[in-house]
């Protein structure tokens, strides 16, 4: 099968590359033109034949919407565009109906994986048309992982981004609870090697999990991690995942927990543990650190 594949970045050009192998013909755009197999987006679409199946990995936000707008002027009626970046789940509606208007079918994919994908295959969530979602099985049966998992269509425009967004909240709270394992054992006077412990939990524990081998193989390259500053950013689906908690009413504890903690790693000196410690001096006397 034929794929136009846009952005060829640390996914795009893995997925590029698993697609290839697997007998796949891809045909890439990206900016930086020394890796692109285009010139443009007209020329990507003049090397595909109809009907065209163009697959945009770009940075979400107004990247993707203006490479969307971009693309649907020089594709046809019953062209597909499929965003597989990480956008809001409520930008998909709104592309879907406007890409309609012109005749061009819309899908969200999740898309999980990062940088092991190429080999392990990617995790894959679609929103999309039942019709839209089977024309395009050849694609994602490649790209997922072999065997019975890693695929789900989700539901319809807008699914697969919602449930990556979810995915990526659990993905915050797993992290943190992992990273707080982690601290406390550094922290205690009865635990000598902590890399060791980490590795032991990695066959044959309930706690078990690709994210625990990513910790112990980070260790294993630095075992205290001290040339990694404490500083975690997040890029949009942990406050999203708590916004829809919120809108739904649902206790979201750990999810939360886990997005403040990566607020509070951004602050040299927080200015509301300055306000509990100068509390806890005013009314019950104890010292402050100056």
């Amino acid at each position: 099968m034929q794929l136009g594949l846009i952005g060829l970045g640390r996914m795009g050009g893995n997925m590029r590359e698993r697609l290839r192998a697997a007998g796949h013909e891809v045909v890439g755009f990206d900016q930086n033109l020394d890796i692109s197999d285009a010139s443009s987006l007209a020329d990507l679409a003049g090397k595909l034949a109809a009907p065209r199946v163009v697959w945009t990995m770009v940075p979400s936000g107004k990247i993707t919407e203006d490479t969307i707008d971009a693309l649907a002027e020089v594709l046809s009626p019953g062209d597909i565009i499929i965003d597989g970046g990480n956008s809001k789940f409520t930008d998909d509606a709104p592309r879907a109906e406007r890409l309609a208007k012109k005749g061009i079918k819309y899908m969200d994919v999740g898309v999980s994986g990062g940088v092991w994908g190429i080999t392990n295959g990617y995790a894959l969530m679609v929103g999309g048309e039942k019709e839209t979602v089977a024309h395009c099985m050849p694609i994602f049966e490649a790209l997922k992982p072999a065997g019975e998992f890693g695929f789900a269509h989700a539901g319809g425009p807008g699914a697969g981004h919602y449930a990556k967004m979810v995915h990526n909240g659990i993905e915050y709270g797993l992290m943190h609870a992992y990273a707080e394992g982690f601290e406390i054992l550094e922290a205690s006077e009865h635990v000598d090697n902590v890399p060791a412990i980490i590795k032991s939990w990695r066959e044959g524990s309930v706690v078990k999990s690709w994210l625990l081998d990513l910790l112990d193989r980070a260790l294993d390259e630095d075992p205290k991690l001290a040339a990694i500053k404490g500083y975690a950013d997040d890029t949009g689906e942990g406050r999203w995942t708590v916004d829809e908690a919120v809108r739904l009413a649902v206790p979201a504890h750990v999810i939360s927990a886990s997005l403040f903690a990566r607020f509070a790693s951004r602050q040299d000196d927080s200015p509301a543990m300055k306000a509990v410690a100068a509390l806890r001096n005013q009314f019950g006397g104890h010292a402050v650190k100056r």
